[in-house]
């Protein structure tokens, strides 16, 4: 009896270990064959460094939430066809993430176009500092209390712009006079090419090199990067590299949908972010390089303008704060010149 007694309880737990063992395996298995999806759509296509960081979120979120959590990439506008639809698929929920340019952004809260500016960065250094501090957490809670949405990092798409035209080298303001020159619709953009006597000309994106091609427009204004990406060289043969603004990119994200997120995958999703920031803040630069080369190699010619000559651009473009102030108030213009003040004070610390 005590020997039955003795085989029944090594049996039973046998089987509790057997059970305890599977339990823990199939839990895993359980959250795998249902992870959380994740949308991430933006407009550009896979040539992009949009694309890169994309990827680089994808496999860090993944990999770090152990498959939990499972990103789609939808490039080329496959789920909206331009970034208003977009936002408000973001913000009804049916999209998760979205990239989208300061213009894009602009109609849902016109307080961004501060960072559009003409000459407010000296370079990249002083962009990505501002951009990394906080600056961006003020502007995140004033977007997610306009919009719903989350502002979870803002990096760069396409560099820096500049004024590329066809047929005429722009040295100083005055050349730009009678020109037509491409601006995307945004009014910020608009007014600063009417500054500088030219015709500002809003084209959509897919029909500017056969509007550069028939002399719709003179030119545009654009990074190296994307001029020779989307092969508008074969018609602009002159490159003023006034830098006049960076093209930044904001990655929104629904509110609700991040919050109702566990703690553990809002940290994951959030380094994710830091990660793709650091791919599509490099990039640019690394690419930069190769499109100036193919850009002299098909006979452009790049014009770096003097600190006095690039002086009369600014002087020129001077009268858009005044405008912005007028419209928008003082509130994100002090807040940004106190971060370039910052991060320019910072920089120079390292010297």
């Amino acid at each position: 009896m005590e020997q039955m007694l003795q085989r029944y309880l090594t049996v039973f737990l046998k089987l509790s270990l057997f059970a305890l063992v599977f339990g823990m395996v199939l839990k895993p298995i359980s959250l795998l064959a249902n992870p959380i999806q994740l949308k991430l759509v933006f407009l550009g296509n896979t040539d992009d460094e949009d694309y890169d960081g994309s990827l680089v979120f994808k496999h860090y979120v993944e990999a770090h939430s152990q498959g939990q959590i499972k990103v789609v990439i939808f490039p080329g506008g496959q789920l909206c066809g331009n970034a208003s639809e977009c936002i408000q698929g973001v913000q009804a929920g049916v999209i998760e993430i979205f990239m989208t340019t300061l213009g894009g952004f602009s109609h849902f809260f016109p307080e961004i176009q501060v960072l559009d500016l003409p000459y407010l960065f000296s370079n990249d250094a002083i962009v990505e500092e501002v951009y990394s501090g906080p600056f961006v957490s003020e502007l995140r809670t004033a977007i997610i209390q306009r919009t719903g949405l989350r502002l979870m990092t803002m990096t760069n798409t396409g560099g820096w712009r500049n004024f590329a035209t066809t047929n005429r080298a722009i040295r100083s303001p005055g050349d730009l006079k009678g020109l037509k020159i491409r601006t995307i619709n945004s009014e910020i953009h608009v007014r600063f090419v009417k500054l500088l006597q030219a015709s500002p000309t809003p084209i959509a994106w897919p029909e500017l090199y056969t509007s550069l091609a028939t002399g719709v427009v003179q030119g545009s204004k654009n990074g190296i990067t994307d001029i020779v990406g989307m092969k508008f060289h074969e018609h602009v043969k002159h490159l003023l590299f006034d830098k006049h603004t960076y093209m930044s990119a904001l990655w929104l994200m629904n509110q609700s949908r991040f919050i109702k997120l566990s703690g553990s995958h809002r940290k994951i999703i959030n380094d994710g972010f830091a990660a793709l920031r650091s791919v599509t803040t490099a990039l640019p630069k690394r690419r930069r390089i190769d499109a100036i080369q193919e850009f002299r190699k098909a006979g452009g010619a790049i014009y770096i303008p003097s600190p006095e000559e690039k002086q009369q651009f600014v002087a020129a473009a001077k009268p858009l704060r005044e405008w912005y102030q007028k419209k928008y108030g003082q509130k994100w213009l002090l807040s940004l010149d106190k971060a370039i003040a910052m991060a320019e004070k910072k920089r120079e610390s390292l010297n």
